[in-house]
């Protein structure tokens, strides 16, 4: 109740500053609410209102269409009378996802050249009508999309949702011209879809005995002790993509292969290559339980995909195709032998053989897949999608080919990262994605030359459920980013995200009078720190609202009044607190904690960037005393490193003497987070190269490794260091993320 209050409230003040929202001061005559999201291309507004109260449709009006009304207009009575206000006017000429919208005092009009492009005009009426309280202002809009592909995806393999709650995430995303529903429906932890042929697959897949309780990086492992299942029938499939339609959305099945398959060969073991009875898996991560390519596995796999393809009308098939472990493969005689009998060069020859072969059966069929970047490797099999998630190279190189591709990274659109900084969040899988940097994506990547840009035909965001257990917690984890991700991908931004947040409010409030339980960080305080060689580290707040500051540091009972636009100046140590304030409406409490050290007075620079993705506030993350969460990974503290070394020179003002360095590195190897394999430091002053400290022996049982590195006996006097962190390097096969690059991750480097 307190949640929604607070809604309320920061409705009325973002209203009182925004000039589509405001009521007029020298009269009670309102004024037209035009914040839609996505913004659309071109809108001539007025604040007079259409007198229209409800849709009169001719009775010559199509039933199809007569029941695209009902499904879409839902804030509207529909009515059928000769006397009609609703016309729908085809135009060839239109682009396919185009239309106009016209509202005149007592009549609306929605041209467009198909379906595709209708739904998204009855999409923009139900919003304006939503956001003037049921009313309709005049208006002439003329939209289209930027991008053809614009996706989000659900995981229902680690948690399961009922069928009404899938039909609620087709009804949000539709709403914001989400037009491909991904959904992930078989893994390692539970295999969802009813296949009639091999009734086991509903018997045993579907079923996992326990699941892991924590986070996946808490050592030891702990479970729950709970069966835990479910699976759709063909029948509720059916009516899902009946319900789909209706709303726009073309649904694009996955199934998973040749890798996340442990839940199918605990159903049947002969699919492997040891032909060994495993369990469905009951915590996260990637397993060594991969499909064997013998024909039996891809004539099971025909007769999958044959029931797949006749329940899912979408030109599209999801493979997966990604974290596939090679050592079975590798072990296995007949997969030796096969790779000599195809000329393969190795198991990577031996995925790309797989993947192919899957493609020409489904393109027979009339479908074409699509696969995670993986599919790249080995050689890309000839029609295929490609789905770019580690990054933009797999996107790159597949566009070079002139291959489609939908931008779907890790840096920006996996909606299971944590949204907010706060310790007050939801346990999540790490890392850290705020709706903003979501906003500041731009899907085309700079380094693609513009020939083959046409290439990339959308984004997509994704939904992994490993740390949602209710459907609730999904609402919570992809809604507000969702909102935002539709503002990029229509490609009509608002254009500034100090714009962009009034309008996003009104979506929040309006969802949360609705009851979702929708995420809000509109005042939430972020810091910017600087470090200065002479004078240490000061703090600048933000947040996305124009807010007042208070804080307080660590020798004060309570909060304080800062000066807008003003620094705080850490000196103490201990925790400093924070939050923001908007016509006496209060966001969340945010904290640090301080710890000065010398390298706060001190210049850095990196021999090696870090990854874009997990950049922190740069360089001086490590050096400005700011301690980061223990429980994730990410953020504004960590640096993370892709298969490279951190090697980073510190220099001081002044010569002094140093006696040890306090490491603190991130262990989760289920996110292909190792340890360092050394360090070492270095004198580097007045051009010397000496080493004065090591480290080699580095281990911890637990996430986080607090490393010491006593330096000399005699303390040297110095004012230039060296450090060097040794990354793990190229993942063995047999451990979590095999054969591709380790990432090092570390926080503040205390130097004393």
């Amino acid at each position: 109740m307190k949640a929604k209050i607070m809604f309320v409230f920061l409705m009325l003040i973002l209203l009182s500053c925004n000039s589509d929202s405001t009521k007029e001061t020298k009269s009670t005559k309102e004024t037209a609410n035009f914040n839609l999201i996505p913004a659309v291309n071109t809108i001539t507004k007025s604040n007079e209102f259409a007198a229209i109260d409800r849709i009169l449709v001719a009775p010559s009006l199509d039933a199809r269409l007569q029941n695209l009304l009902k499904a879409n207009l839902t804030k509207f009575k529909i009515e059928t009378q000769k006397e009609n206000n609703f016309t729908l006017k085809e135009n060839k000429q239109l682009p396919t996802e185009a239309y106009q919208l016209n509202i005149t005092t007592k009549a609306i009009e929605i041209a467009y050249s198909n379906p595709k492009g209708l739904m998204n005009g009855l999409k923009t009426l139900n919003q304006l009508q939503w956001l003037n309280n049921g009313r309709l202002p005049q208006c002439t809009i003329k939209d289209k999309p930027l991008f053809k592909y614009r996706g989000m995806h659900l995981d229902v393999s680690r948690h399961f949702f009922s069928v009404a709650e899938i039909k609620q995430y087709i009804d949000l995303i539709s709403a914001y011209k989400i037009n491909y529903f991904h959904w992930h429906l078989t893994d390692d932890q539970g295999w969802r879809i009813e296949i009639k042929k091999y009734p086991k697959i509903q018997e045993i897949a579907a079923k996992r005995k326990e699941t892991l309780v924590g986070h996946y990086n808490d050592q030891p492992h702990q479970f729950d002790g709970k069966p835990y299942g479910g699976y759709y029938t063909q029948a509720a499939i059916k009516d899902i993509i009946k319900y789909a339609s209706t709303k726009g959305v073309e649904i694009i099945p996955e199934i998973d292969i040749p890798g996340h398959t442990a839940a199918l060969i605990s159903a049947y073991p002969e699919l492997s290559c040891h032909k060994k009875q495993v369990d469905v898996a009951t915590k996260w991560g990637v397993f060594f339980d991969v499909l064997c390519p013998t024909d039996y596995t891809f004539s099971f796999l025909e007769d999958v995909f044959d029931e797949v393809m006749d329940l899912f009308p979408s030109k599209y098939i999801h493979i997966g195709g990604d974290e596939c472990p090679k050592d079975q493969w590798k072990n296995s005689e007949f997969c030796q032998q096969l790779i000599a009998k195809k000329g393969l060069k190795n198991e990577l020859g031996l995925q790309s053989y797989f993947i192919k072969r899957m493609e020409s059966y489904l393109n027979k069929k009339g479908k074409q897949i699509i696969g995670w970047d993986e599919i790249l490797e080995g050689g890309l099999a000839p029609n295929a999608t490609v789905m770019s998630w580690r990054g933009t190279e797999g996107g790159i190189e597949a566009a070079n080919h002139h291959h489609e591709v939908v931008m779907t990274p890790t840096s920006h659109c996996y909606f299971d990262y944590y949204q907010s900084e706060n310790p007050q969040e939801p346990l999540a899988i790490g890392s850290f994605i705020p709706f903003e940097k979501v906003y500041n994506w731009n899907p085309i990547p700079k380094e693609l030359d513009a020939a083959n840009q046409k290439y990339i035909i959308g984004g997509q965001g994704n939904v992994w459920t490993e740390y949602m257990h209710t459907f609730s917690d999904v609402e919570y984890m992809f809604i507000t980013r969702m909102m935002t991700l539709s503002e990029v991908l229509w490609g009509k931004k608002s254009n500034s995200l100090e714009k962009f947040v009034p309008v996003l409010f009104n979506h929040i409030n309006h969802h949360t009078q609705q009851g979702v339980n929708v995420s809000n960080h509109l005042l939430e305080v972020s810091y910017l720190p600087e470090v200065n060689p002479k004078t240490g580290v000061s703090l600048q707040l933000n947040s996305p609202l124009s807010a007042n500051y208070h804080f307080k540091n660590p020798e004060e009972k309570a909060f304080q009044a800062l000066a807008k636009n003003g620094k705080i100046k850490l000196d103490k140590s201990g925790n400093y607190e924070f939050k923001a304030t908007a016509n006496s409406v209060t966001g969340r409490t945010a904290s640090i904690r301080f710890s000065p050290h010398i390298a706060n007075f001190s210049k850095i620079s990196l021999k090696h960037p870090p990854s874009e993705k997990y950049k922190g506030n740069g360089p001086t993350s490590v050096i400005n005393g700011i301690i980061g969460f223990e429980d994730r990974y990410g953020g504004s503290e960590w640096l993370g490193f892709e298969g490279t070394d951190f090697d980073a020179t510190l220099q001081f003002p002044k010569k002094q003497k140093l006696s040890k360095i306090d490491f603190k590195f991130f262990k989760g190897e289920g996110q292909w987070i190792y340890l360092p394999k050394e360090i070492k430091i270095f004198d580097v002053s007045d051009g010397k190269n000496v080493e004065i400290g090591s480290s080699t022996n580095i281990q911890s049982k637990d996430k986080i490794a607090r490393i010491t590195v006593q330096l000399t006996s005699a303390p040297p006097t110095i004012d230039a260091l060296r450090i060097v962190v040794k990354n793990y390097g190229k993942i063995p096969e047999g451990k979590q993320g095999g054969g591709n690059r380790a990432w090092l991750f570390l926080d503040e480097i205390i130097v004393q």
